[in-house]
């Protein structure tokens, strides 16, 4: 994407601005990207923040954080705009229809379920127990950790360990 920020305006007061905004144009304008849903949002976005800088320029003392000064300006005024953004809802009389919820095919559900519990068996013995005990018996850490006469750090930090495996187990994620 060829963007080109516009720079001939601000030369005749500030020529560090207009160099700044030319050197690191590019950079800032993936950061406005990444803050907006679209390249246009993006180029307002950046545009209304070099704004902003440009009238606090004699107020900044440090031209070497000049970016962290744009990311600031581009943050605060995506936020300005969600928080302005307007929501089409209306209050009516009466509540409109639910939509059903998708039905999973209970098959489906099944082989998810298998995955999950061969899954779950290939854990070492007490990171099983522990996420049996915590998450198919709901057992709060407490309650485990007296069940198990460990602390509720072990608990814990087991537990931690056992989602962690069960996330990249293949068949797992083959399953899902």
């Amino acid at each position: 994407m060829n963007t080109s920020v516009c720079t001939s305006a601000s030369t005749a007061v500030y020529p560090s601005f207009s160099s700044y905004v030319r050197a690191r144009g590019p950079v800032l304008q993936r950061t406005a990207r990444s803050l907006t849903s679209n390249p246009c949002d993006a180029e307002d976005l950046l545009q209304t923040a070099l704004t902003k800088t440009y009238l606090a320029w004699e107020r900044i003392e440090d031209h070497r954080a000049l970016d962290g000064y744009v990311r600031r300006a581009l943050v605060n005024t995506r936020t300005s705009q969600w928080r302005k953004r307007r929501v089409d809802e209306y209050p009516c009389e009466e509540l409109p229809e639910r939509e059903a919820a998708p039905h999973t095919d209970p098959a489906e559900q099944q082989v998810l379920r298998d995955a999950m519990w061969r899954a779950v068996r290939r854990l070492p013995e007490r990171q099983r127990a522990m996420v049996v005990l915590r998450y198919y018996e709901d057992m709060t850490e407490v309650q485990t950790a007296e069940l198990l006469g460990v602390s509720v750090g072990t608990v814990k930090s087991a537990v931690s360990r056992a989602l962690g495996k069960l996330r990249e187990d293949p068949e797992l994620a083959h399953a899902a």
